[in-house]
C-alpha cells in the first residue's frame, strides 16, 4: 500500500450541544462512532466527520462574503480539495484512517449569513467520512490518500 501526500490539517472543530458556534481544537480523537466530544458523536457513523477545503471559503470570499472558518460545520479544515474523491477513498490523517462516505449536501442554515451561500456552494461544501482506524488528528498533520 502506498501513500500519496495531498495536504495538511489547518483547523479542527467540534460542535457542542446548545451552541451553534464551532469550537476550535488543537487535536481530535476519532473512532468508529465519530469525533469524541462532538454533539454528533455516535449518531450516524457514515456522516460522523465533515471535511471542508479552504477552497470553499475562498469561493465565498470571491463574492465579498465574510464567512468564518467552521461555519460550514466542518470538523477538519484542510488545504486540499477532496470533493472529487470517490466514495470509499481512504485518507490517512494523523494516526487515523478515514474513508470518504458521501458528499455533504447544503443546509438552509448557511443562508443565515448570506442567501447566496447555498447556491454558491452547491457541490463545494464538504465531504463526509467515517473512521476506519481510530486515532488522534492534530493541527498541521499531513493528509495522505491510501492506495493499494
Amino acid at each position: 500500500m502506498s501513500n500519496i501526500y495531498v495536504g495538511k490539517i489547518l483547523k479542527l472543530f467540534v460542535s457542542h450541544k446548545g451552541n451553534s458556534q464551532r469550537v476550535r481544537q488543537s487535536a481530535l480523537l476519532v473512532d468508529t462512532l465519530g469525533v469524541k466530544g462532538d454533539k454528533f458523536y455516535n449518531k450516524e457513523s457514515d456522516r460522523s466527520i465533515l471535511i471542508a477545503s479552504t477552497d470553499s471559503y475562498d469561493l465565498i470570499k470571491n463574492y465579498q462574503i465574510d464567512m468564518p472558518h467552521g461555519y460550514l460545520g466542518e470538523n477538519l479544515l484542510i488545504d486540499y480539495n477532496p470533493y472529487a474523491l470517490a466514495i470509499g477513498t481512504r485518507l490517512k490523517v494523523g494516526d487515523a484512517v478515514l474513508e470518504i462516505s458521501q458528499n455533504c449536501t447544503i443546509c438552509n442554515h448557511l443562508s443565515v449569513l448570506d442567501k447566496r451561500i447555498p447556491k454558491l456552494l452547491k457541490s463545494d461544501r464538504g465531504i463526509f467520512a467515517k473512521t476506519i482506524k481510530s486515532g488522534e488528528i492534530n493541527l498541521d498533520d499531513s493528509i495522505y490518500i491510501l492506495q493499494e
